[in-house]
């Protein structure tokens, strides 16, 4: 399998360094961290979306905006059409029809938002998120970050329990319909009740996407975690579960650090863990 690592979507929030750890700027810079994998019999495979191509042309039409304006405030969204990940599929020489499957780490609107561009393609998530995300009443954070209207016209969902063989001392789901038993989904909430990591089994290791199981590169492969101010805060806004999302993030950096050989884990928004991978280099 060959996996191609796409930003599909930009963030700029306001306090620069104090988000991503590195920018001189008042604006930092997080990105949407999706793979796309290349099967032999599977067709491509899609791992979360980022923000889409009707987002672009339309976050904040009344009266069911795709982006709330609270969350465009906040993270100083930069929707850009060249980002999408469909017509990065596109630059690659594949149509949108190409894609039959989707597998998210969760429905947040900065990772579901291109789904409504692969009309195709079987869309794979645990239960518990799809269940989170379709309930019609829920909290402020909850209004923000599920936006139906991002994904009303998906049809084809394949909903998953949480039980399954174990991977790295984790639970996983390894028998995803029309799958290659290469991709599992990890079970991983906190951030959500339904959030889960896409494991890939390449050839010599395995690669995990967290997806926003944690947010700052210093979070993993140390000792002790370190993570940037405005991040830190956003991901206690964000979260369902501080305890099993503190619980999951230990879980997650101690098999960073003593199996490093063995797995790669990347998150979704770190703008460094992205240029290394897409580049090759180690993270």
């Amino acid at each position: 399998m060959r996996i191609h690592h796409l930003n599909c979507g930009t963030d700029c929030p306001f306090g620069g360094a104090l988000f991503d750890g590195r920018s001189l700027s008042p604006t930092g810079r997080l990105v949407c961290h999706c793979l796309l994998i290349e099967t032999d019999a599977h067709g491509l495979v899609l791992v979360d979306t980022g923000y889409g191509l009707r987002d672009v042309d339309h976050p904040h039409r009344p009266p069911h905006p795709r982006i709330t304006r609270f969350m465009r405030t906040l993270l100083n969204i930069k929707l850009r059409e060249e980002e999408t990940a469909v017509r990065q599929i596109e630059a690659l020489g594949f149509a949108a029809s190409d894609v039959r499957h989707i597998v998210l780490t969760h429905l947040d609107f900065d990772h579901a938002g291109g789904l409504e561009d692969f009309p195709q393609a079987r869309v794979h998530l645990l239960d518990a998120e799809w269940t989170s995300a379709t309930r019609t009443t829920g909290s402020f954070v909850h209004r923000n970050r599920y936006r139906p209207a991002q994904f009303n016209d998906v049809s084809s969902w394949r909903r998953y329990g949480a039980q399954g063989e174990r991977w790295f001392g984790f639970d996983a789901v390894r028998d995803l319909e029309g799958l290659p038993p290469e991709i599992l989904l990890v079970p991983l909430p906190g951030h959500t009740w339904g959030h889960a990591g896409v494991a890939i089994r390449r050839r010599e290791d395995w690669l995990l996407h967290a997806g926003d199981a944690y947010f700052y590169r210093g979070e993993m492969r140390g000792a002790k975690r370190h993570c940037t101010p405005g991040l830190r805060g956003y991901q206690t806004m964000m979260e369902v579960s501080r305890t099993l999302r503190m619980t999951n993030q230990e879980r997650l950096r101690r098999l960073s650090v003593e199996h490093r050989g063995e797995l790669t884990v990347l998150c979704a928004h770190d703008p460094v863990e992205f240029e290394r991978a897409a580049a090759g280099r180690p993270l």
